[in-house]
């Protein structure tokens, strides 16, 4: 494929969820009408409808694309070497990259429709496996549930970025990916590991 077809501009409907999900990450999603939506797109509420059937889908097909998204990546780095690098720099990457899409998703999932959120809880979770499994081939002797608890802390650590970037992009990056593979190779071998060495 050609780098000008990689570039081409987004669709009309990509360029309403990309509007969608700064105003439902600024302004929360019961705080943004359809007409909001409309606006910053340049085209009327009303004709939001002729690529949306409500704002519910709007959070349903935003959603479900962040965490396909995270999981096609997850399983491509998992087949490269040096896995769990890569691994963590993808999901850095993802979330520098995409704040807004990474606010929407921290604080929305109760807003989706039961059958979106069942279909966005199954990918997640395919996602969180990929990373423990990881964590399980380069940490020795972590267990099934540090190694859970591990990737969930990771992903906190993470996804918090878009509330403090004190940093330019890439050095911020860098600082991410450092903080969460040295926080994964220090972790708890097992889920009483941390009371045997008690804080203070």
């Amino acid at each position: 494929m050609s780098a000008t077809a990689e570039a081409k501009p987004p669709n009309r409907r990509e360029q309403i969820l990309a509007a969608a999900a700064e105003l439902f990450a600024r302004h929360g999603f019961h705080g943004v009408g359809i007409d909001d939506i409309g606006s910053a797109v340049g085209i009327s509420g009303p004709a939001l409808y002729r690529h949306f059937r409500s704002k519910d889908a709007m959070l349903g097909e935003m959603l479900t694309g962040i965490s396909e998204v995270l999981l096609a990546g997850g399983q491509n780095r998992a087949a490269r070497p040096n896995t769990l690098f890569e691994l963590v720099r993808f999901h850095v990457d993802f979330a520098l990259d995409n704040p807004a899409l990474i606010t929407v998703q921290e604080r929305n999932l109760g807003n989706l429709t039961d059958p979106d959120r069942r279909k966005v809880r199954a990918l997640q979770r395919r996602y969180v496996e990929i990373w423990v499994e990881v964590i399980r081939g380069a940490v020795p002797g972590i267990s099934e549930p540090s190694a859970r608890a591990a990737a969930h802390a990771v992903f906190g650590l993470i996804n918090s970025t878009p509330h403090s970037r004190h940093l330019d992009r890439d050095e911020m990056a860098d600082l991410l990916t450092r903080m969460a593979l040295a926080a994964l190779a220090d972790a708890p071998r097992t889920p009483t590991a941390l009371s045997e060495h008690p804080a203070g």
